[in-house]
């Protein structure tokens, strides 16, 4: 088995500007609306918003938040929460109709501890699964394959949550 895998596209992070603690991927300029590419924001609205996962488990992994910077479910509004949860059934919908998935993995990650990659800002993960999507790479090589660059499938999938 060789050692090399080829992810070119992991050189834009590593010479791309580097979030410092103050910032937050999740939070957006208040007067912005809509989908934003460079931050692959595919959907946002005045509560929450729909955007990809830069370090997905599968192709087209997303996340909803709020548009709040705030940590934990119970500190999000009712409004927030209905939100989040409602942008996660829509992206389900649309995963299903363009990706083909077998099934979803749908959760958050809430606290350092439980897995959460940035705890301060909830956020709702939503998974494609697929049949024999866990093969040899990722038990034995601890190693993620992601058959399509991160850019195609934001352009497959942005026009689909503004239309």
């Amino acid at each position: 088995m060789s050692d090399t895998i080829w992810a070119p596209w992991r050189m834009d992070y590593i010479l791309g500007p580097k979030d410092t603690k103050d910032s937050c991927f999740f939070c957006l300029p208040k007067e912005h609306l809509g989908p934003l590419p460079e931050r692959l924001v595919l959907y946002s609205d005045r509560v929450a918003l729909i955007i990809m996962n830069l370090y997905p488990y599968n192709n087209a992994h997303l996340m909803t938040a709020p548009r709040r910077h705030v940590a934990t479910l119970a500190l999000a509004t009712e409004e927030e929460r209905l939100a989040v949860v409602n942008l996660a059934a829509w992206a389900t919908e649309i995963l299903d109709e363009t990706m083909k998935p077998h099934g979803f993995n749908l959760g958050i990650n809430q606290g350092l501890v439980a897995g959460a990659g940035l705890a301060d800002h909830l956020h709702f993960h939503i998974t494609p699964r697929y049949q024999g999507d866990t093969n040899y790479m990722t038990v034995l090589g601890e190693t993620r394959v992601i058959p399509e660059h991160i850019r195609a499938t934001y352009d497959k999938l942005v026009g689909l949550f503004n239309c």
